[in-house]
């Protein structure tokens, strides 16, 4: 591979990067919010590498132009299998790679919900609650005064089908650092046909009977009363309660 062509591979790269972390939020499918100025550094960093190159490359072309070519060329090449590095490049300018979803989730270990030895008190007015299904999990299998019992909760996620029964869970995808740590959290429900997957919908419902409350007997089960489909969050992997997309 010539120099001007890895100058253009880091162009692309960097162009790629900034792309996706300045003018878009594609860049949330792949790391968490909180690395966006190492992206958007990175790309930059890129970038200037790129230029660097370039001002190289003609250097040395003056240098052997006046020398009358006689020597200085550099013959030798790369392996052709580095041509595909152009592929991760373009992709992040043409073609955005899908976001993890119910496939990834239904072939993921769930995600470990942290042992709680307290639990603040639930708003007594708020019906149903806005809650997380992680938060939900803790209540339903580590709340020992069952605060969870009886109250109507909204959750939102994406449809994860169970591998039984037309089944369904909600699902969340859950990211550490990035997409290759990536876990999830599910909830599995109860008294509604499931939506296609990958379909972000909330549901309302109560905790579904199963096991005993307050212990890890206690499956983390919803039976719905009302379930919309709604449009997919910007916080799309966290368990945190969504956002609305701007």
């Amino acid at each position: 591979m010539k120099r001007p062509v890895q100058v253009l591979l880091l162009a692309l790269t960097g162009l790629g990067l900034l792309h996706a972390a300045l003018f878009t939020d594609l860049y949330l499918r792949y790391v968490k919010e909180g690395l966006r100025p190492l992206l958007i550094a990175s790309g930059v960093l890129l970038l200037l590498l790129a230029l660097a190159g370039a001002a190289l490359d003609r250097n040395d072309h003056d240098h052997d132009h006046g020398h009358g070519g006689a020597h200085g060329h550099d013959h030798s090449t790369a392996p052709r299998v580095a041509w595909l590095l152009f592929l991760p490049a373009l992709s992040l300018l043409l073609y955005a790679p899908p976001a993890l979803g119910a496939y990834s989730a239904s072939r993921a270990t769930g995600k470990v919900v942290k042992k709680q030895k307290e639990f603040d008190p639930l708003p007594a007015a708020a019906s149903p609650l806005p809650m997380t299904l992680s938060e939900f999990t803790a209540r339903v299998q580590q709340d020992r005064k069952l605060s969870i019992k009886g109250r109507t909760v909204r959750m939102t996620g994406f449809v994860t089908p169970a591998d039984q029964d037309g089944g369904w869970y909600l699902t969340r995808i859950i990211f550490t650092c990035c997409a290759a740590d990536a876990q999830s959290v599910k909830v599995r429900m109860y008294g509604t046909d499931a939506l296609p997957a990958n379909t972000w919908v909330a549901v309302t419902g109560t905790w579904h009977p199963q096991g005993r409350l307050g212990t890890r007997s206690a499956a983390a089960a919803l039976d719905v009363r009302r379930a919309e489909q709604v449009p997919q969050p910007v916080n799309a992997f966290t368990d945190d309660l969504p956002l609305t997309p701007s």
